[in-house]
């Protein structure tokens, strides 16, 4: 005999009645698929990009400033020298990505996985690192130059990190 077990709040996200589904919602997103497209120098300030792909993308010196990335995909792309001052990238999935000399003073990024990243002359001065997933040896970078206290959350970036 087998028994299955079907929690009340499984049964109402995969509810149809209404017509569609969550794989249908997720066709109907209105975001933009940034996947492997080059995207050097573009103007994304201010803008919801939450849950955008930016897989394998590049956006050397692109402008995230103040830009909502919750829950973006940025792994294996090249953000060098891009600008995310004050831009929210919580829960955002950025592994194996480049941020090197990259600005992102004042933002947050809460629960990102970042593991096989790079941040070497990053600049993280009021970044919040909350339940980040970083690479041991990228931690120990990060925390020679943490300083500040995000305005958002109100964290200390060196407390962030765990230094």
């Amino acid at each position: 005999m087998v028994c299955l077990w079907v929690s009340p709040s499984a049964a109402v996200a995969l509810d149809t009645s209404a017509g569609f589904g969550l794989q249908d919602r997720a066709l109907f997103q209105e975001t933009v698929d940034y996947t492997l497209t080059n995207q050097s120098n573009g103007d994304f300030r201010g803008q919801n990009l939450a849950n955008t792909s930016f897989a394998g993308a590049t956006g050397r010196g692109a402008d995230f400033r103040d830009a909502i990335l919750h829950g973006a995909i940025l792994t294996q792309g090249a953000f060098a020298e891009a600008d995310f001052r004050g831009a929210d990238l919580s829960d955002a999935l950025m592994d194996r990505a480049d941020f090197v000399a990259s600005d992102l003073r004042d933002a947050v990024l809460i629960g990102v996985i970042a593991s096989g990243s790079s941040f070497s002359k990053a600049l993280i001065e009021g970044a919040d690192f909350t339940d980040a997933l970083l690479d041991r040896d990228d931690q120990r970078r990060l925390c020679r130059d943490a300083d500040g206290i995000n305005p958002t959350t109100g964290v200390s970036t060196f407390d962030s990190l765990g230094c």
